[in-house]
């Protein structure tokens, strides 16, 4: 009997990931029992304690680079707002398949392990597929990162595919992200006499307030559009009778990708001077494949099917763990292409359509059946 990508990312989905702590190993062997019965050679990287990174690989060949499925078995916690369904049963009812991490990226995940299984036994000799399945994505892709810093983990590999949601459209870009810790310091003292203290939390918000006329100086990208910068969280002081020596704010920059992260952090610092002392947080760079391109064409091409409308050329409003691989290999095409649904990740009552994920199956065998000359 043929694999389900539907009872794959049900299951997939019964097993808790919620990142923290993660737990992603469980859901990387359940892949990764089913991706060795098909004869893909793999290799556990772990990612601390029952976390993990699986890549699997089957072809292989010395005319051309494989391609790469990539996605991530971690989720973002419930959230405060009760849920109508189990998050964590993978129900499937009115055309959808419920719970945390089905649109985000489950369902994703589930469709490319099928579709590589499918046609497993015709990858030999070809160039071959690599799937990376990684920990710590919502985390800042920290076990993408862990992979790309590690020396030979990843293959030679000539276009990548990141099945996050897009509703099956391909999207061949999306910003970076470049968070920053903020700390203020000051000099604590009785509240009756201020003037004998250092008010830290004034500090913070002299640094705020400049922060809202900030200009980032560059031209917006054509479909990207112009970076954005959030003031996202403040906090200070221990009570209201004392000056706070210490207040910390979170500054959350989506960049376009000819932004240089390392640049744009200096020219923050020197925006708001001394008051202020900034730690990273988030360094995820944003990831940009011309349309026009061979591959990327024929990528438009297979999910138009014949005498479909012609697609729009879109990007991803998130980041994805291409921010981490796509360097590390190169800089090849890459597209995010994902049966998920964008508005629906890290929402309550998350769900993925039952229609979009066995849709995704088949444009995923279609694209490396393609690449790979089936």
């Amino acid at each position: 009997m043929a694999l389900s990508a539907l009872e794959l990312t049900s299951e997939l989905v019964r097993i808790d990931t919620i990142n923290p702590p993660g737990n992603e190993r469980a859901c990387a062997e359940v892949l990764g029992k089913l991706l060795d019965s098909a004869g893909f050679s793999l290799t556990y990287h772990a990612f601390g304690d029952g976390r993990a990174n699986l890549i699997a690989r089957r072809g292989g060949s010395p005319e051309k680079p494989g391609l790469c499925f990539t996605g991530h078995t971690d989720t973002v916690p419930l959230g405060l707002a009760e849920w109508s369904v189990d998050p964590f049963s993978g129900e499937i009812s009115d055309g959808k398949i419920w719970g945390r991490g089905t649109t985000d990226m489950k369902g994703g995940v589930a469709a490319f392990t099928v579709a590589a299984i499918e046609i497993a036994d015709q990858l030999d000799g070809t160039a071959g597929l690599e799937l990376v399945i990684t920990a710590g994505e919502e985390t800042g892709c920290e076990g993408a990162f862990e992979l790309a810093g590690k020396s030979g983990a990843l293959g030679n590999v000539g276009a990548v595919v990141v099945a996050e949601p897009s509703s099956n459209r391909p999207w061949v870009g999306h910003k970076g992200a470049l968070w920053l810790k903020a700390t203020a310091r000051g000099k604590t003292a009785h509240g009756s006499m201020p003037d004998q203290g250092d008010n830290a939390i004034y500090k913070a918000a002299r640094a705020i307030g400049r922060l809202e006329d900030f200009d980032f100086n560059v031209a917006r990208h054509p479909v990207l559009g112009a970076p954005t910068l959030n003031v996202g969280t403040v906090s200070g002081g221990i009570n209201t009778n004392s000056v706070p020596d210490r207040a910390e704010f979170t500054i959350d920059m989506r960049t376009i990708p000819e932004q240089d992260h390392a640049a744009l952090r200096k020219q923050i610092a020197h925006y708001l001077g001394d008051d202020v002392r900034l730690e990273p947080m988030v360094d995820c760079g944003g990831v940009w494949s011309e349309p026009d391109t061979e591959w990327m064409q024929t990528v438009f091409a297979i999910v138009q099917g014949a005498g479909g409308a012609s697609l729009a050329v879109e990007a991803a409003p998130y980041f994805t763990d291409a921010s981490a691989l796509t360097p590390a290999y190169g800089h090849p095409p890459t597209v995010i292409l994902g049966p998920g649904e964008a508005s629906l990740a890290h929402q309550t009552d998350e769900f993925c359509y039952v229609a979009n994920i066995e849709r995704a199956v088949d444009l995923y065998r279609d694209i490396a059946r393609d690449w790979c000359g089936l």
